[in-house]
């Protein structure tokens, strides 16, 4: 088989690795891919960006691709699954009408609304006095651009300077741009949170070990958010009764009312929770693998990933996924200043004492190579992941990890897993 991967973070260079490992594969392209994914196991980088739509397709009938496996959110928004399927070509990820719930808040909260879908109390605002005024008389809340944001569009308030500076972000300046047109102000729900992902065809559904992100930038869940500065698996947080209320009042709920609105969901599907009093209630919804979520995820995947990839695409999809026991934990290694304005061109060191270290893979996200050299080209540069026999063994040798490797100005929480040993 010949695969496709679209996108350039580290939860591509996640798949990548992953699909590396199948005997199904003879051929990986990812485009663009960045400096590290080049250098995987049958894989080549591609000179196209995620919305040359038209050129990824005219290539995938080329090459006679396979499959095709989109990693962000953006080209399934736009439509790229829809393409492809026209042209005949295999993809995994939704189409548009379904990545919908990802591409806007609104979107999400009514569907959420019109079938039962537990999720905080909302109201949606297109003018930004009104929304101020509602949002200073009803504190804490949080405050959400109605489209993509990059992970960071979800503000939380709890005094009247916060809402006000959220509202002129998002409404007035347009930080996050045609995505600030309409926001979501929503109540601010007090609990744990935890990511629950699943496969689907449409049909059949796979759900993978619950995972935790770290979204704030510093210690302690303090700072803005980011799109992630770690993550651990299986979440302890999540158990066997708590699976069975995930699944019965959110996940299959949601499935329902895709079907009865005539949508083919076929991907992953991705149910950020706030774990409550009253029970789990839904967040966001993601049309993809969480990053960094997928990257513990697939250290401890034993089971070849190919064939769960392309039985949801072909709408066959089949069989049961088995894990290896243990936990896995990703520290995200920054940019300093990372999400706000950060420098980039610094070079990466320490990566070849890593990579002799067992059971520790690093995925490369934001990342160049210039003779050879791996430099950082973005705000999360590297995804340092580890497995071990238990959750606190995972965490020291990510750690250990960690520690061996260097880039001027760089930053990480150090407190990636710490609430579940707890």
């Amino acid at each position: 088989m010949k695969i496709l991967v679209l996108g350039s973070g580290g939860r591509e260079d996640a798949l990548v690795w992953k699909i590396s490992q199948s005997p199904l594969v003879s051929k990986i392209y990812c485009a663009p891919g960045n400096g590290g994914i080049c250098s995987r196991e049958k894989t080549e980088c591609l000179p196209f960006k995620t919305e040359d739509v038209s050129k990824l397709a005219d290539f995938a009938l080329k090459e006679k691709v396979d499959l095709t496996v989109v990693g962000p959110e953006a080209p399934l928004v736009a439509g790229i699954a829809d393409l492809f399927e026209q042209k005949g070509l295999k993809v995994f990820g939704p189409k548009r009408a379904g990545a919908r719930l990802e591409g806007s808040k609104v979107f999400a909260k009514d569907f959420m609304e019109r079938y039962g879908i537990p999720t905080a109390f909302h109201k949606t605002f297109e003018d930004s006095r009104v929304a101020r005024d509602y949002a200073l008389d009803n504190l804490p809340l949080v405050v959400k651009a109605d489209g993509l944001a990059g992970g960071k569009g979800a503000i939380v308030c709890k005094t009247k300077e916060e809402a006000e500076k959220a509202i002129e972000r998002i409404m007035v300046r347009k930080e996050f741009g045609p995505s600030g047109e309409r926001v979501v102000i929503e109540e601010f729900l007090e609990g744990e949170e935890a990511t629950f992902m699943i496969l689907t065809d449409g049909n059949r559904v796979i759900a993978l070990p619950p995972a935790q992100d770290h979204k704030a930038v510093f210690d302690g869940d303090k700072g803005p958010n980011t799109g992630g500065m770690g993550a651990y698996a299986p979440a302890p947080v999540v158990d066997e009764e708590r699976k069975k209320e995930i699944i019965e009042k959110i996940v299959k709920p949601t499935l329902d009312g895709l079907e009865r609105e005539g949508i083919d969901y076929r991907g992953c599907l991705y149910f950020g929770l706030m774990l409550t009093k009253r029970g789990p209630c839904v967040l966001e919804f993601n049309c993809r693998f969480g990053d960094p979520e997928i990257q513990p995820l697939v250290m401890l995947m034993e089971s070849d990933i190919v064939p769960f990839l392309k039985g949801a695409a072909d709408g066959k999809l089949k069989g049961e996924i088995k894990w290896k026991e243990g936990a896995a934990v990703c520290v995200i290694m920054a940019s300093g200043g990372y999400p706000g304005r950060y420098e980039k061109g610094k070079e990466i060191k320490g990566l070849d004492e890593v990579s002799k270290m067992k059971d520790v893979v690093v995925f490369n996200a934001g990342v160049s190579r210039e003779n050879g050299i791996l430099k950082t080209a973005g705000g999360r540069v590297l995804a340092v992941t580890a497995r071990a026999d238990n959750l606190k063994q995972a965490i020291g040798l990510a750690y250990q990890a960690v520690d061996k490797i260097s880039f001027e100005n760089e930053h990480h929480r150090t407190d990636i897993g710490r609430k579940a040993l707890k």
